[in-house]
């Protein structure tokens, strides 16, 4: 099954469903009023969870496709704070009486700590000061290696941060230069043990494969040094070579990358390498150690998944703050704005920055639950989802149950009358099997035999 390894970082990633590009212009700023304050009906409020979007860099890194703004004015970003937190009054105010605790805050980007500590301490602190904060809240941050010292991480854990992401992507210096992100092995090796040494509940570790020379061998070295440095969780994503939608990739040539051959090997080999070191395979592109929350909870079936990835949060509304930042309230989803100055313009005149958004039908969210459940839990018991939805779930999706016979004939899945389940190779799969249930993706109208 090694040659069809390049699967597993094909199709979306699903930190929703359905994806972001299913969103139209028709939803505008009043679906999302309208959203909040539906959250009240019923007297049952789900818990809540914000995200910030922080776009400022100090640098570009070639591979990047996140939002982002490249700049050394350092008034841009405080500018943008000030419209942040209007825009955090302006959900409170929306919200009302349906507003209940954050129970989980994550700032992402771009580079998040390119914010001065004291910027950061007065986003955090006004971020309270307008919505009631859970006294069990999960604080995580995105952190580029080069733009913190210890100094700056134990101001971070003081700020009640508990989770921290470092971008590392390899560390091969070859390769670093030629995606112009250039960070020694002792500098993240410095950090990570004052991580240790401050008490970071888990510390996660981004790496990225398939980037220009790198090689089997050579990304080997880095996976070594990677784990001996013990991080509790590891991100390891496919780059996706994209220089038409992504400017900043164009200075990637193509001539330079893996080729399809040395991606699977580096994949396999990371996998293998990972897997030998103790670490769980959670699902997709994610691996934890056996004691970190992420694992518990796929264990113990409490794994769940939004636009942060893989979490141990029940199933909660996330607001989403500041420039592109995505919403899901209930059923609706919605995005922000993704140009700077058009999201300014609107927070700025007190006006929704939502540019486009969707309406989850029921199907959406039969959809929605099955798709979950296997990136999450790895199998489906029809009759569970049967009585749920109101639905004969076999029925229901008798095509694609069909086209999933092709993953079991390669023995990755186990199918009977009752339900199906993953088996351990088919985890590396998992996204390709979830495609099957999409459908908006092509793939998921693909004949048997174009699936594998």
């Amino acid at each position: 099954m090694q040659a069809n390894f390049a699967l597993a970082s094909s199709g979306p990633r699903y930190t929703s469903y359905p994806t972001i590009d299913q969103c139209t212009e028709t939803i505008q700023g009043t679906h999302l009023v309208e959203a909040l304050q539906g959250r009240a009906l019923g007297g049952l409020k789900r818990p809540l969870a914000l995200y910030v979007h922080i776009p400022f860099c100090q640098s570009v890194c070639y591979y990047c496709a996140c939002n982002k703004v490249v700049t050394n004015k350092y008034s841009r970003a405080t500018q943008y704070l000030a419209l942040i937190e209007q825009e955090a009054l302006m959900v409170a105010k929306a919200a009302g009486t349906a507003l209940s605790p954050i129970t989980q805050l994550h700032l992402g980007g771009g580079t998040p700590t390119y914010l001065q500590d004291g910027d950061l301490q007065g986003l955090v602190d006004g971020l309270k000061r307008v919505f009631p904060f859970s006294a069990a809240v999960e604080m995580s941050i995105e952190v580029d290696p080069r733009t913190v010292s210890e100094t700056r991480l134990l101001a971070l854990r003081s700020l009640g941060f508990k989770r921290i992401s470092f971008g590392v992507q390899d560390f091969d210096p070859v390769v670093q230069k030629a995606v112009h992100r250039e960070q020694p092995h002792a500098l993240v090796q410095g950090l990570m043990r004052a991580a240790r040494r401050l008490e970071f509940e888990s510390i996660n570790v981004d790496l990225i494969y398939g980037l220009p020379h790198q090689v089997p061998k050579r990304f080997e070295h880095t996976l070594q040094q990677l784990l001996d440095l013990q991080p509790d969780r590891v991100a390891l994503y496919g780059y996706a070579h994209l220089p038409m939608r992504f400017k900043p990739q164009r200075r990637i040539h193509s001539e330079d990358l893996p080729s399809s051959e040395a991606r699977m090997q580096i994949l396999a080999m990371a996998i293998e390498h990972m897997q030998n070191a103790g670490y769980e395979h959670i699902g997709m592109d994610h691996f934890a150690k056996p004691n970190d929350a992420l694992a518990i909870a796929k264990r113990q079936g409490r794994l769940h998944r939004n636009f942060q990835g893989y979490t141990t949060q029940a199933e909660t509304d996330v607001v989403g703050l500041g420039v592109s930042a995505i919403s899901q309230v209930g059923t609706l989803m919605v995005q922000n704005q993704r140009d700077l100055e058009a999201y300014s313009a609107c927070i700025g005149a007190q006006s929704w920055a939502v540019f486009r958004g969707h309406h989850s039908s029921r199907e959406d969210l039969l959809r929605h639950s099955v798709i979950m459940a296997l990136l999450c839990q790895g199998q489906l018991h029809f009759d569970d989802f049967s009585q749920a939805h109101w639905i004969n779930f076999q029925q229901h999706f008798a095509a694609e149950l069909q086209t999933l016979q092709v993953f079991a004939q390669a023995g990755l899945l186990d199918m009977n009358t009752q339900g199906l389940q993953l088996t351990a190779e088919g985890w590396f799969y998992v996204r390709p099997m979830a495609m099957v249930f999409d459908q908006y993706n092509a793939r998921s109208q693909m004949p048997r035999s174009q699936v594998l």
